[in-house]
């Protein structure tokens, strides 16, 4: 037994261990505002249903082969429709060629960054930026430098300051990583104007741009700019997914690029392939109802953020301040700047009341501690209400403020104190 304890002894421990089960699938807190989970009640049980069952009667012999025999950039049915949805913000430019079919937008960040970076590497991401990003960048040793952002997306004259500092330097990063329609955590929509800017900086000093676009089908503003890679196909790799837009647990995002750069991807995406089963059911269920199932979803998740932000106002005031998003499922809440939401996260939790904390979607620890992320896609509208209205009284418990909520004077809990 001795030996077999120490079997591990000198195994290369790149990560802590995860918890045990039983402590992951405890179940939610009641008032669950963190990740980007959707509305159960907006899944299209039935419509899945007959979808897979119609995709299966016509092609269900095929999943005996790796790759459903056709080859591993992804199910032709969905990679056409990636190709048709898309197309509408690219200006035509791609084929169904041009698209890998990866699990989820994760396995494309991880494959990008594969290929682009190395220790040492230095890459620009926006200051406030999906959690995914910062780590998978840091996971492989490269230097990140926040590129400042303002209600309209990324300041393109502080990425031009950035990016002549670093040349000066004679550093040149890999990639400039934005996620420009619904940005993630702020749900800005970047300019056209802004775009045709940053794509000129990405060649003048030679630093291709990796666009994120998962939220994008869940904007509100049916006609959003085109997306970079359409702009300049050669300067951009694009990923997109149906995790936000459909359902987290169908792992099915999407890579563009070239084929210099997708090829590379494809060689190093080592999986034996994304779920067959999942690619056709979904391919089959959007390719009949697309834009139908957007416009539910996208009229479910503005009806709740009128609730957030209604909530908002009654229990906070003036105290915290809402960049009210274009699109997608989360709002980004500013406290003033004196406040550090990670000193009430713990208390919130303990009642109830699960939030992402600023600084865990920064590229610095101690950047955005006033800030707070909300999901507001998973709760009901009445959850919702009552959600807030907590987060409240144990921020006004632990920080004095809001002293007033719903119109009354909040007291202080007998046995707290301000801090």
């Amino acid at each position: 037994m001795e030996r077999a304890e120490n079997s591990f002894a000198y195994c290369n421990l790149l990560a802590a261990p995860a918890p045990q089960p039983e402590e992951r699938f405890a179940g939610y807190p009641r008032y669950n505002f963190v990740g980007g989970h959707n509305d159960p009640a907006r899944i299209p049980i039935e419509q899945l249903a007959t979808a897979a069952t119609s995709v299966l009667n016509r092609e269900g012999q095929s999943l005996a082969m790796y790759n459903l025999g056709r080859g591993s950039l992804g199910y032709p049915g969905l990679r056409e429709f990636v190709a048709k949805k898309l197309n509408k913000r690219m200006q035509g430019v791609l084929s169904a060629d041009d698209i890998l079919i990866t699990s989820g937008s994760s396995q494309g960040l991880d494959l990008v960054n594969r290929l682009f970076v190395s220790p040492g590497d230095t890459v620009l991401i926006e200051e406030f930026s999906y959690q995914g990003a910062f780590n998978k960048a840091r996971s492989l040793g490269a230097k990140i430098v926040g590129i400042p952002l303002d209600r309209e997306g990324i300041r393109i004259d502080r990425l031009e300051e950035i990016l002549r500092d670093l040349s000066a330097r004679g550093v040149t990063p890999k990639y400039i990583y934005t996620i420009p329609t619904v940005q993630n955590p702020t749900g800005t929509v970047l300019s056209l104007e802004r775009r045709v800017r940053l794509i000129e900086l990405s060649k003048q000093f030679g630093v291709p741009i990796f666009e994120d676009e998962c939220y994008t089908d869940l904007v509100w503003n049916l006609n959003p700019p085109p997306t970079l890679y359409g702009l300049a196909p050669s300067q951009v790799v694009h990923i997109g997914s149906f995790s936000k837009s459909l359902a987290p647990a169908l792992r099915i995002g999407y890579a563009v690029a070239g084929w210099e750069i997708l090829g590379r991807l494809l060689s190093m995406k080592s999986d034996g392939g994304t779920g067959a089963l999942d690619q056709m059911i979904v391919a089959e269920f959007l390719t009949k109802h697309f834009d139908d199932h957007m416009a539910t979803m996208t009229g479910s998740l503005q009806r709740k953020l009128e609730v957030l932000t209604e909530a908002v106002a009654r229990e906070f005031g003036t105290t915290v301040e809402i960049w009210h998003p274009e699109g997608g499922i989360f709002a980004w809440l500013q406290f003033p700047d004196h406040i550090d939401v990670r000193t009430f996260a713990a208390e919130a939790l303990a009642a109830g009341v699960a939030f992402n904390a600023g600084p865990d979607w920064s590229w610095s620890t101690e950047h955005g501690q006033n800030f707070m992320r909300l999901c507001f896609a998973l709760p009901d509208e009445h959850t919702i209400d009552e959600g807030v209205a907590e987060l409240a009284r144990v921020c006004f418990e632990r920080t004095g403020m809001p002293v007033h909520g719903s119109n009354q004077r909040r007291q202080q809990t007998a046995g707290r104190k301000q801090k």
